[in-house]
């Protein structure tokens, strides 16, 4: 899917792009400048940065970014459900996720709008190649760990839970106000949406990971994987009393 056909199918259903970004001013500037050659508007949710993040989107003065700014810094989860609700203040039925590190390809934006015109309602979720070079090893297992328990919860395989490229249907989410604050959020997205029946296309993307040195991560090796195994816990209690029962309701109803 070119360019061109990607915006008219972001036109036809009401598709917008939201980028989260706390802290990301050495890569925000070329990131941005890549997705507004693809998408007519972007709602840049700056969550509390501190490092000139926010003059220098302003410097770059695109008419297609809408930035949302507060302060102090909430967590990645917190920053989507803002950009969740404005779009779907402004009246869009989807938001593209796509971070603000450099580390996805604005390019393959038509990939996953083509994935999600095949597929209508669906959840698209952009998945990377677990073995690029220079991944660091702890995302690597984090992300494995992670496939394996959504399995678990939900009964489905996906090859990344852990991407923040996605598209998400808004309309059929479930509340923001169930959503955690910090980068856990993103997985529990996943597995309410797949107890709620939303389909999950997966979508091969590319990924860039910079030498070691050069990447910026605000990723807290303790504190995150603490709260995403605490979440994991918590989701495989309510699997058993909540999630598989509803998701094999939901299968009995459509087979009538």
């Amino acid at each position: 899917m070119t360019n061109d056909e990607a915006l008219n199918v972001m036109r036809e259903n009401k598709i917008c792009v939201v980028v989260p970004t706390y802290n990301n001013g050495g890569t925000i500037t070329d990131v941005l400048s890549r997705i507004t050659n693809i998408a007519e508007h972007v709602i840049l949710v700056v969550d509390g940065s501190t490092d000139g993040t926010l003059e220098k989107v302003r410097q770059l003065n695109l008419p297609q970014v809408e930035v949302v700014d507060y302060q102090p810094n909430r967590g990645k989860g917190h920053a989507l459900a803002v950009g969740f609700r404005r779009a779907m203040q402004l009246g869009y039925n989807y938001a593209v996720t796509i971070d603000s590190d450099g580390q996805h390809y604005p390019e393959d934006m038509p990939a996953l709008i083509a994935g999600l015109k095949e597929c209508p309602g669906a959840l698209i979720v952009g998945s990377r190649n677990l073995q690029e070079k220079n991944m660091p090893g702890g995302n690597t297992f984090a992300n494995k760990f992670s496939n394996f328990w959504f399995k678990v919860q939900t009964g489905m395989s996906l090859p990344d839970t852990q991407t923040g490229y996605r598209i998400y249907p808004l309309r059929r989410l479930p509340s923001t106000r169930l959503l955690t604050s910090r980068y856990e959020a993103e997985l529990l997205l996943l597995v309410l949406s797949a107890w709620k029946g939303i389909p999950l296309k997966p979508v091969p993307v590319r990924v860039l990971y910079q030498p070691e040195g050069e990447r910026v991560s605000h990723f807290r090796p303790v504190a995150d994987f603490t709260r995403i195994s605490v979440l994991n816990t918590v989701l495989c209690i309510l699997a058993v009393s909540y999630g598989w029962p509803r998701m094999l309701l939901t299968k009995l109803i459509r087979k009538i």
